[in-house]
């Protein structure tokens, strides 16, 4: 149980809302875990207000979203289990930039660089660039809680993208990499395919089929560069801000500093029956 002590208060800042009744919503949120051990959620003021903000202050959806994403977290074993960035199978995919959080937008909203291609299809598994792409955005949520909890503006990168790419992902994995976006408490609030090749929309038909109508309509596709307001986009996107490469260095040197962070949440996964 969290205390309610001053740092707390100066942390909500919710919008109409009373401060006050804010804490108590926290405070009803905390109770409920205490209470329903298995789902065995992070039981901290920042985690659980986080989830509340997220879930724009309604406890009950916040509950909801809490038992959602502790679930995924003991579910998908393959993403959430051994996240040690020091894993020989982790660095590679840390060296080639899989996943970059880049900057915010003129809105306020957080920019990640996914890069479809970056990975060799025939050395590393799709699973291993989910999950790394997981202990990226994991860290960046307590980095960054602020612009996070503004939403999530992905841009995905294409360029290079071959054959053996869009085999890795079976309708299985695709469903389960888009029930992955909603399960997380940040929403993405754009999803802009970029430098994709004229069969694009064959192979983006399938994410499309397990999308919910909000987020399938916030998917754009474009032949060639963004459609992204960000002063740090990166030169290989037309912008001045630092290169894929610099970011990838930037990242492994975080994840390898914060690996104590993964200990820690290893120990927050619902307990499934």
């Amino acid at each position: 149980m969290w205390s309610r002590s001053s740092s707390a208060r100066r942390q909500v800042s919710a919008p109409d809302s009373d401060p006050e009744k804010v804490l108590r919503q926290v405070q009803e949120l905390s109770d409920w875990l205490v209470a329903n051990p298995h789902v065995n959620g992070c039981n901290t003021f920042e985690n659980l207000h986080f989830f509340l903000r997220t879930s724009k202050y309604d406890v009950e959806r916040t509950k909801k979203k809490l038992k959602t994403f502790y679930q995924m977290r003991a579910e998908r074993t393959e993403w959430f289990d051994n996240r040690d960035p020091h894993l020989p199978e982790i660095q590679e995919l840390l060296q080639l930039g899989v996943f970059l959080p880049v900057g915010t937008d003129s809105e306020k909203r957080m920019v990640v660089v996914i890069r479809t291609a970056a990975h060799d299809p025939k050395k590393h598994t799709q699973n291993n660039v989910f999950k790394t792409s997981k202990m990226i955005l994991d860290l960046l949520l307590k980095l960054d809680p602020e612009s996070c909890a503004e939403g999530m503006v992905a841009i995905l990168d294409m360029q290079g993208v071959q054959l053996g790419h869009a085999l890795q992902l079976n309708p299985k994995l695709i469903k389960r990499s888009v029930e992955s976006w909603t399960a997380y408490p940040c929403q993405p609030k754009l999803l802009e395919f970029t430098n994709s090749p004229r069969h694009v929309n064959i192979f983006l038909n399938t994410f499309r089929i397990f999308m919910t109508p909000k987020i399938r309509s916030r998917v754009m596709v474009r032949r060639e560069g963004t459609s992204v307001n960000c002063t740090q986009l990166p030169k290989e996107l037309g912008g001045q801000g630092p290169s894929y490469a610099e970011l990838a260095i930037k990242w492994k040197q975080l994840l390898e500093e914060n690996s104590d962070f993964y200990v820690e949440q290893d120990k927050y996964k619902s307990k499934l029956k």
